[in-house]
């Protein structure tokens, strides 16, 4: 049963019911990508309150799943507000594949989502992720293994083709993949060969759409509330996936959301909001992960989270250097008071 939807639409509605797990992709059009070290717990609940109402954990190796490894269950483990969280897994090994997605759907994701589409190459050289592109008939049936082997829907992740540009198997190959009973296509609008490099090419994702009835959602250089709306507009897709935007600036998606559902361009994030994400991110990665890392992991998100502030450079190199959350929370108060002091607002005034 749809468990974790229940909050969203109807109640105990049938697992493989494809019309409305189609229904909530449409209904919830921004998602956040699966990032590695990135869509933890803590940070897709950031996101949760941003907007970003269905989410994908970070990529978990098939092996280590089914090896029982510790850091691959800590992926897997949903807490009780993932309502809408897909485990995405990845691997080379169809029959592991198969296995692992079984294995993590004792974890009640929203759904299951296969890794077709990363380039970096200790992961495609071995015929996982984007490696998967260099045999497109494997990858089908490798897809279908899944699909047939667990109750919850099935989607994949992928890029236009492996490369060059002059090989571009990802019109075909979606065809092939909703008739191997994938429910959703995410792709990312490049070459593996391309990485992160050169423009996306949002192209691709339309011709793709043409050809498939399943929801087709829009990955690759998706930046800003406008570039979402354009992203829909432009291919006819259901939705946009937000990736390495998200790490710096998580206001990304009430942003989208306010411009797709209500058409309002909203204002950015104040200066103390800025303050607060910071202070909030470091609170909650200590508690998950413990002093120092999880201070350390949240350094990542610092630069973004402080852009445009007076003096940000000067507080992101003293929070870069700092593993103690106390110091890191009392360096934030008193950037906080400064701009306070600077901006004229009291104590009293944000009280009242």
């Amino acid at each position: 049963m749809l468990r974790r939807a229940r909050n969203v639409l109807d109640r105990g509605v049938p697992l493989k019911n494809a019309a409305l797990f189609h229904e909530l992709i449409r209904k919830t059009p921004v998602i956040l990508a699966p990032l590695e070290d990135v869509s933890d717990e803590v940070f897709r609940r950031l996101c949760r309150k941003q907007g970003a109402t269905i989410t994908v954990t970070e990529f978990v190796n098939v092996e280590g799943l089914l090896r029982g490894c510790r850091n691959a269950k800590r992926k897997i483990a949903l807490a009780d507000d993932d309502n809408l969280t897909a485990i995405q897994i990845y691997g080379s090994d169809p029959t592991r594949l198969a296995e692992a997605a079984r294995f993590a759907e004792s974890a009640e994701p929203f759904y299951l989502d296969i890794n077709c589409g990363c380039w970096v190459p200790k992961i495609a050289g071995r015929g996982a992720g984007a490696g998967w592109l260099r045999d497109p008939l494997a990858m089908v049936a490798m897809a279908k293994m899944v699909v047939q082997s667990v109750s919850v829907p099935v989607t994949v992740k992928t890029r236009i083709g492996y490369g060059p540009e002059s090989d571009m198997p990802i019109v075909d190959l979606a065809r092939r993949l909703e008739d191997a009973g994938i429910q959703a296509l995410t792709i990312h609008c490049r070459t593996a060969q391309m990485g992160h490099s050169g423009a996306a090419d949002w192209q691709w994702a339309q011709r793709a759409k043409e050809v498939v009835k399943i929801p087709v959602i829009v990955n690759g250089d998706v930046k800003s509330a406008d570039d979402a709306r354009r992203a829909i507009d432009v291919t006819g897709c259901e939705g946009v996936m937000v990736g390495r935007r998200a790490i710096e600036h998580p206001w990304i998606f009430r942003e989208a959301r306010a411009l797709l559902d209500r058409g309002e361009l909203i204002a950015q994030p104040t200066h103390f909001e800025r303050i607060e994400l910071c202070r909030e991110h470091l609170i909650a990665n200590a508690e998950a992960r413990g002093e120092p890392y999880g201070v350390r992991v949240t350094r990542r998100h610092l630069a973004g989270y402080l852009r445009g502030l007076p003096g940000a450079a000067i507080l992101r190199q003293r929070l870069l250097i700092e593993d103690s959350l106390s110091t890191c929370l009392t360096i934030l108060d008193d950037a906080e008071m400064r701009l306070r002091a600077q901006s004229g607002i009291t104590d009293a005034a944000l009280a009242g």
